[in-house]
């Protein structure tokens, strides 16, 4: 585990969401949005792009700023507690 400074209130570096990311690829009509299909992970069609992006994301709980988890770790990072 590494520290985390919240990029927008920069004072927060103790309390934290971290944002279980979930997700759930689907088929939908394109006229009534009603969900045609539920696509199974490695079992895409060849015009669905699997999803790549972070597994978790991290919420600010002072402000509720939230964002990739790296971004917090960089930040802290670039100003140390001093």
């Amino acid at each position: 585990m590494t520290a985390y400074l919240c990029p927008r209130c920069k004072t927060n570096r103790s309390r934290f969401n971290k944002l279980e990311q979930k997700v759930t690829s689907v088929k939908m009509d394109p006229e009534t949005g009603e969900v045609v299909s539920v696509m199974e992970e490695g079992a895409m069609d060849p015009f669905h792009m699997e999803y790549k992006g972070p597994e978790y994301r991290i919420q600010c709980a002072t402000c509720g700023e939230i964002g990739d988890e790296e971004t917090f770790v960089q930040f802290a990072r670039s100003h140390p507690r001093g």
